[in-house]
């Protein structure tokens, strides 16, 4: 392999792929990226067994070839280099040259044919998305997501398709985030899939807001997303997710509608002396009022009053402040609604012009 290629385009590409090298790996192929020429374009291969990102981009081929280079000396070398050089990539024999002017590196490579490539599945189903929406829909549920939980079906995104409308639901067993997008016609039948944290997380760091569009395919057990000159290719979850349904409260008969902002920066302030390990604020509500307390084992105490529209009983509730924020993060619009019906139930957080974003949030004792 023989290649010039301009520094911009290289550290792009390397900068879409290196999300998915992990520093430590049982085999060492799996630090490396695959470089493979196909024509004028270079393909920039990276992952984890798990997923799997293709990032192409166009050079100048002098002499075909694949080839494996370790991915974060690479990349450090790339972003390194001063912005316009030039770089000319050759592969020879156990060595990979890089030259750019006065400057002159010798990675040691591996071979190609060892690097594990993803087999294509047979593509049961397919969506296409807006960039924003897409990005958007992940980006107001993903929070919820849980990290590391042995109910391995809850490390991860659903991702459920109706005729009329998609829904992302994330939930970690303590809160839980729905999104919805209505669509006429997604799909002739029904599918639910579980995507993996890890993929969620690569996706909204590669989808740009401007993006016009995002291909998604599903296959048996994988899911492969498309943009504009890359593709993310990713098992999906094995399992089954929770019936979300059964845990969105109904029949609630306390309301509160508020400000979002002025009760987030109200949750925020209080969060500061809040108990650091369970991070727990108590909510007293009453007609006109919302009262927000907190304290920490060095009986240190915060109280804040927020002027609220609430019907129903007087209430007096503990939430982790941090769900609570982050729900209000992810809701559009300047009020939201929190519907509640005891100390001891899960409180139903939305906008407040019926939006299909809904947040559950469990109730902890203080």
């Amino acid at each position: 392999m023989n290649i010039q290629i301009p520094r911009s385009e290289l550290l792009s590409a390397l900068q879409s792929v290196i999300g998915v090298v992990e520093r430590r790996q049982s085999l060492p192929i799996l630090t490396n990226v695959l470089l493979a020429t196909e024509e004028n374009e270079l393909v920039v291969t990276a992952t984890d067994l798990e997923m799997q990102i293709e990032r192409r981009v166009a050079v100048q081929n002098l002499a075909p070839g694949r080839v494996t280079a370790p991915a974060r000396k690479l990349y450090e070398i790339c972003r390194s280099l001063p912005e316009g050089a030039a770089l000319s990539l050759e592969h020879q024999q156990n060595r990979l040259l890089l030259r750019s002017g006065r400057s002159r590196f010798a990675l040691a490579t591996l071979p190609a044919e060892e690097f594990p490539l993803f087999a294509a599945g047979e593509i049961e189903a397919q969506l296409t998305f807006g960039g924003k929406e897409f990005k958007e829909l992940l980006q107001r549920t993903q929070f919820a997501m849980a990290q590391q939980d042995v109910r391995y079906y809850l490390n991860g995104l659903l991702l459920e398709v109706r005729p009329t409308r998609v829904r992302a639901v994330a939930t970690d067993g303590h809160r839980l985030a729905l999104a919805e997008l209505k669509r006429e016609g997604s799909l002739k039948k029904e599918l639910s899939v579980i995507l993996p944290r890890k993929t969620v997380v690569e996706l909204l760091r590669l989808i740009d807001a401007d993006e016009s569009s995002i291909r998604l395919s599903f296959s048996a057990n994988q899911v492969q997303a498309e943009l504009e000159g890359l593709r993310l290719t990713s098992k999906l979850v094995e399992g089954r997710f929770p019936d979300y349904e059964r845990v969105i409260p109904e029949h609630s008969d306390k309301t509160l509608h508020a400000d979002r902002v002025r009760v987030r920066a109200a949750l925020a302030r209080a969060a500061i002396l809040s108990n650091e390990k369970f991070r727990g604020v108590r909510l007293q509500m009453s007609p006109g009022w919302l009262r927000i307390q907190s304290q920490n084992p060095e009986q240190e105490e915060a109280e804040e009053e927020v002027e609220v529209r609430y019907e129903g009983g007087p209430l007096e509730i503990g939430f982790n402040v941090g769900y609570l924020l982050d729900a209000l993060d992810a809701i559009e619009g300047d009020e939201f609604t929190m519907e509640l019906r005891s100390p001891d139930a899960s409180g139903l957080i939305h906008d407040s012009v019926g939006g299909a974003n809904k947040y559950v949030v469990m109730p902890m004792r203080l």
